[in-house]
């Protein structure tokens, strides 16, 4: 079988389990020539378990219209959001903190979050988090 031509690759965030084809979502599918519900009826269904949490994905169009989509893990600001309970990041990080993760509890974070991240191994994948959470005002200690 031969290869089909990709017309067009983008990146989206969508709600896990819960996407409707309102926008911001349904005129970024159609733009692409993806039909919208289509698109949203698989991907609730390939997110069922997140319900409701945040996730990327990446869609693949073909010339013919079809797609195909791989869904990547949540935002790191949307996972340690989770972590500390806050509602969001601190406007001001240096002065106003949200709440304090151990070292240990940003590795764990990290584990979810390595393949979908620029590092080779997962005290990297750490550090790339640990910085992220003092930019949104939580302290990691140890």
């Amino acid at each position: 079988m031969a290869k089909k031509e990709i017309t067009s690759v983008f990146k989206l965030q969508a709600p896990g389990g819960t996407a409707t084809p309102a926008p911001p979502i349904g005129p970024a599918l159609g733009q692409h020539g993806v039909n919208p519900g289509q698109f949203i009826q698989q991907f609730n269904a390939a997110t069922a378990a997140l319900k409701g949490k945040v996730v990327g994905v990446l869609v693949t169009v073909y010339k013919d219209r079809t797609f195909t989509f791989e869904v990547k893990s949540p935002p790191a600001s949307v996972i340690l959001k989770d972590a500390v309970k806050a509602e969001k990041g601190s406007g001001e990080p240096n002065k106003n903190k949200i709440g304090k993760l151990t070292m240990a509890q940003v590795k764990e974070l990290a584990k979810q979050k390595v393949k979908d991240l620029n590092c080779w191994d997962e005290d990297a994948a750490a550090k790339v988090l640990a910085g992220t959470a003092r930019s949104m005002g939580i302290d990691i200690e140890g």
